[in-house]
């Protein structure tokens, strides 16, 4: 009986011991599994959507998104942000950037920084800046450096004239590059949710003599931009005359100017006289 009692409790503590082993050996596993840190979620960084050469002035789609392990961005990246990317719009390259590269500050030249403008401009050009509308300014579709062509509508009002004659547009400038659009020049697009009114004034890259010509086309009349194809593949622009109203419309072709009326004058005495129009 007792050698029965005995085993029992041989067995007893050997059972306990393994438990006790157990426990020591499991247990700094499970805590430093419940410890172990959860992986950081990638930065998203605003990157080259392709090769980007000196000179060119960013557009949205020469932006991309590259994503990249927390604490592996390179120094001065600027991360995607709606903010970030209005910034960098209009922007200057100033060194090749490649493809899918981060952009880094000392990759650009922004909008609003010193020298931007003069660093913009190619030698011997000038630039010139106009007003536009939402309309004229083809609905805030164009970009720093789009090439676009200006046309001035104007409406003559002189006597005489039939009335296909009264209104003639034509092209006072061809193939200008767009360099900055509203504030781009001096801080980007307006912020998101902005009411303010796109495309008011844009200004565009000239030499000497178009700036002038730019100068007396506003005050003739209204000047409206049309985007030009980005590859112009060596096509030449006719020049073209000017295009009337009559051009345009048969209806105002067909068109006469009124006559002028027969005007009597009577003087009677030192009266000043009186006027008959017949």
């Amino acid at each position: 009986m007792i050698q029965r009692v005995l085993l029992t409790a041989v067995m007893l503590i050997g059972l306990a011991g393994f438990v006790v082993i157990g426990v020591v050996v499991i247990a700094p596993w499970r805590h430093a599994g419940a410890e172990a840190p959860q992986p950081l979620p990638p930065v998203a960084l605003i990157s080259a959507a392709g090769m980007l050469r000196p000179g060119v002035l960013l557009k949205p789609t020469d932006m991309a998104v590259r994503q990249v392990p927390r604490g592996e961005q390179p120094e001065g990246s600027v991360e995607d942000t709606p903010a970030a990317r209005s910034e960098l719009v209009g922007a200057m390259v100033r060194r090749p950037i490649a493809a899918g590269a981060p952009f880094l500050p000392e990759d650009v030249l922004r909008p609003g920084d010193h020298g931007f403008l003069a660093a913009v401009l190619r030698p011997g050009k000038r630039a010139v800046t106009v007003a536009v509308d939402a309309v004229s300014g083809s609905a805030g579709l164009i970009w720093p450096g789009d090439a676009v062509d200006v046309i001035l509508t104007q409406l003559l009002e002189l006597p005489g004239l039939a009335p296909g004659h009264r209104v003639a547009a034509e092209t006072v400038l061809r193939d200008a590059r767009v360099i900055a659009i509203d504030q781009l020049l001096a801080g980007g697009l307006p912020p998101v949710g902005s009411e303010k009114e796109l495309n008011r004034t844009v200004t565009l890259e000239v030499n000497a003599a178009d700036a002038e010509k730019v100068q007396v086309a506003v005050r003739i009349g209204r000047l409206s931009l049309v985007v030009r194809a980005a590859e112009a593949g060596g096509v030449q622009d006719a020049e073209n005359g000017p295009t009337w109203a009559a051009d345009v419309s048969p209806a105002l072709a067909g068109a006469r100017a009124p006559l002028a009326p027969n005007v009597l004058r009577v003087f009677t005495g030192s009266s000043e006289g009186k006027e008959f129009r017949f």
